[in-house]
């Protein structure tokens, strides 16, 4: 079921994200977000919602460096090597964050956090995988709601910098 993020039954995807939307003048992607009346709470349920390949989802996933949050997109398909992250950001430790921080930092809970619309602005890295499709999905704010948006348009959109942090293939 597609809703557009002003329909008149409320708001598809969340309204703080909504607004950052319309803020960046996304105006036509807000009327592509798509709500799910199951949640979506994992990249392959999402996949599986949409009728993707599971590459296709964008995750976003918060971690703490040294105790600051940072924000990785990761395809849904890949998983994050913390070794390379910490690298990536030149930290002593990088763990995944817990969910209190990522609410805080985000305001979003987890499995609905977008890539991009947060309550506080945080580094952001974006895994090079992102770019092996023409077009992605990502939350919309809420774990049942995604929108689509071509690679390069959701990285720029996100601030990020594009790096190379996936669990290298044994």
């Amino acid at each position: 079921m597609t809703t557009s993020a002003t329909d008149t039954e409320g708001s598809a995807a969340h309204p703080r994200f909504a607004e950052a939307l319309r803020e960046l003048g996304l105006a036509d992607v807000a009327g592509q977000v798509r709500r799910f009346p199951d949640a979506t709470r994992t990249a392959a349920e999402a996949a599986a919602a949409i009728g993707c390949e599971l590459s296709q989802i964008c995750k976003s996933l918060i971690f703490a460096a040294d105790g600051d949050p940072v924000l990785v997109l990761m395809d849904g398909a890949s998983r994050v090597d913390l070794e390379r992250v910490r690298e990536e950001l030149g930290a002593e430790r990088v763990t995944r964050a817990k969910a209190d921080v990522v609410r805080e930092t985000t305001g979003y809970a987890i499995g609905g956090v977008p890539p991009f619309g947060h309550r506080t602005r945080t580094r952001v890295l974006a895994d090079r995988s992102l770019l092996g499709h023409p077009l992605v999905w990502a939350a919309a704010g809420t774990p049942y709601t995604v929108f689509p948006m071509p690679p390069k348009d959701l990285i720029t959109h996100a601030g990020a910098t594009l790096v190379d942090v996936r669990e290298r293939e044994a």
